[in-house]
């Protein structure tokens, strides 16, 4: 089978890691170049994004894209995971709670604010996951990070279980709004499930089960996003030939010499294809000598 160029969305199960899962992709579809737009922890389904061949040059214009998580969280338990695969610390009375308290305190997600980030995380300190920290034993610093919950709803309540739907920011540990709430709330409080919906522009609609995508490795390059449709919120501009080879050789382009879009500022980003529908590179508009134009982001044309 021949190398795959493009995005894969997979409906990650519960259990193995989104390493694992991409291992037996690599190994079962005899895929060489492969990658992820953003993990998942062990537990957690959903959206995983798989980067193939070209597509993982796409990294990190798909990690930084909004996030949606459907999450349920247990009050009266803390763990140093955050959630229920950790060691339990304390457990504490929860039944004092009313839900409109438990209410509350969850929609006070909303908005930006600074995180404390999981003392069982893949962030690092010192170029050391804090996970490798926590496993030596070793003191692990407290970390924040910035991030923004864009929409937070209460799915269900039947204390003392919580379900939850927030959109956020990329990077947002769940498992810290549930460790973060059992704190307000005085009792603790840890993530028992969690499932990613979305990862901007994908959804669970066009994801697909590890084990379809298992079955039939024939059937692999089927499942796969190209890498032209890979970004389908960025606008495409189509160059003729004298202009597709500018490009590769690494040659900016005036926005004024180009049809589409017409209305282009500084920051704008896009996506350049030949007449032959050959993907170029990911370009942003900048000012260069006084003149607005298209440079490289990320060439995508195969050699």
């Amino acid at each position: 089978m021949t190398q795959q160029h493009g995005v894969l969305v997979l409906d990650k199960p519960g259990g193995p890691t989104s390493t694992a899962c991409l291992n037996s992709i690599k190994r079962t579809c005899r895929q060489k170049k492969i990658g992820h737009g953003g993990t998942l922890d062990p537990m957690a389904t959903g959206v995983l994004l798989v980067l193939l061949g070209q597509g993982t040059k796409l990294a990190p214009y798909l990690t930084g894209e909004r996030k949606t998580y459907v999450g349920t969280l247990t009050l009266g338990t803390t763990t140093d995971t955050y959630d229920i695969e950790g060691e339990v610390l304390e457990s504490r009375p929860w039944h004092h709670l009313t839900e409109k308290e438990v209410e509350k305190e969850i929609l006070l997600w909303h908005g930006p604010q600074d995180q404390v980030v999981p003392p069982v995380s893949a962030a690092k300190h010192k170029g050391k996951p804090l996970y490798a920290l926590h496993r030596a034993g070793k003191e692990v610093p407290v970390k924040t990070k910035p991030r923004e919950i864009f929409q937070v709803e209460i799915l269900s309540m039947d204390l003392p279980l919580v379900t939850f739907r927030v959109t956020c920011s990329a990077g947002t540990y769940i498992r810290s709004l549930a460790h973060s709430l059992g704190n307000r709330l005085e009792c603790g409080a840890v993530l028992t499930a969690l499932r990613r919906e979305s990862c901007h522009p994908f959804t669970l609609d066009g994801a697909h089960s590890l084990e379809e995508v298992l079955d039939d490795p024939d059937r692999f390059q089927d499942l796969v996003i190209p890498v032209g449709d890979a970004l389908p919120h960025w606008p495409r501009i189509v160059l003729d030939d004298e202009q597709t080879r500018a490009v590769k050789n690494g040659a900016r382009l005036a926005a004024s010499t180009l049809s589409a879009p017409k209305s282009v500022a500084p920051g704008d980003r896009a996506l350049f294809v030949s007449s032959q529908d050959e993907v170029l590179a990911l370009v942003e508009a900048g000012e260069y000598d006084d003149v607005l134009c298209w440079a490289i982001l990320r060439g995508l044309w195969i050699s």
